[in-house]
């Protein structure tokens, strides 16, 4: 891996862990430094951090953690339902769709018991994801929906530990799965409608009692 890569995976993955907080200061030479990397590769890890909107300019010589409150979470879950919905519909209407067959399986076998349940789960979301991306085949869409998932990680942290929202969320992802693997445009795209709303309210929610 590109030293460039690895300080922007590393950096990517503590702003979405929270870690890095809204409001750190990115210091180039001290991330650097930190990373055992050149500036060179963090200026480009940087670089492509601001692209993401994960981090901006607050001045000259000063670069931070952009904000993310209840109202960017609105906001991105607003296009998240327009690129979502619209993609459940194009990876029903395909004629190859076994993936979402064995998706379907996996959620409707998963439990979430444990923080290993968790992990777990989120990995079949990606697989999920995946699937969609080369369902849908469209750059341009698929670009819109990478974009949505590099801030929906750092939504996802807030409602991380509310077990009982996960365990729907299994089951909303088997529904979507099972309507798309079925060839139900309507249902796949209705589905998900449900799921995201259902993932913004208890988001906001947990933000709510956070603040309390």
């Amino acid at each position: 891996m590109r030293a460039s890569d690895r300080a922007y995976s590393v950096l990517l993955d503590e702003i979405q862990r929270g870690i890095l907080r809204p409001g750190a200061v990115l210091g180039e030479v001290e991330q650097a430094t930190r990373l055992g990397v050149s500036r060179t590769p963090m200026r480009e890890a940087i670089r492509r951090l601001a692209a993401d909107g994960l981090i901006a300019q607050q001045s000259p010589r000063v670069t931070v953690v952009t904000e993310f409150d209840a109202e960017d979470i609105q906001k991105l879950f607003v296009t998240r339902r327009a690129l979502e919905e619209t993609a459940a519909r194009i990876a029903a209407a395909r004629p190859e769709r076994e993936v979402f067959q064995e998706l379907a399986r996996s959620f409707e076998t998963t439990a979430i018991e444990d923080d290993g349940a968790v992990e777990a789960y989120y990995g079949l979301i990606a697989d999920f994801d995946a699937a969609i991306d080369a369902a849908v085949d469209n750059p341009y869409l698929t670009q819109g929906l990478r974009t949505i998932r590099t801030h929906l990680a750092r939504a996802r942290r807030l409602a991380r530990d509310n077990h009982a929202r996960l365990q729907m969320s299994v089951a909303e992802h088997s529904l979507i799965a099972r309507a798309i693997a079925d060839g139900d445009a309507g249902l796949a795209a209705h589905a998900t409608h449900v799921h995201l709303h259902n993932a913004l309210t208890s988001i906001l929610e947990s933000i709510r009692e956070g603040s309390q």
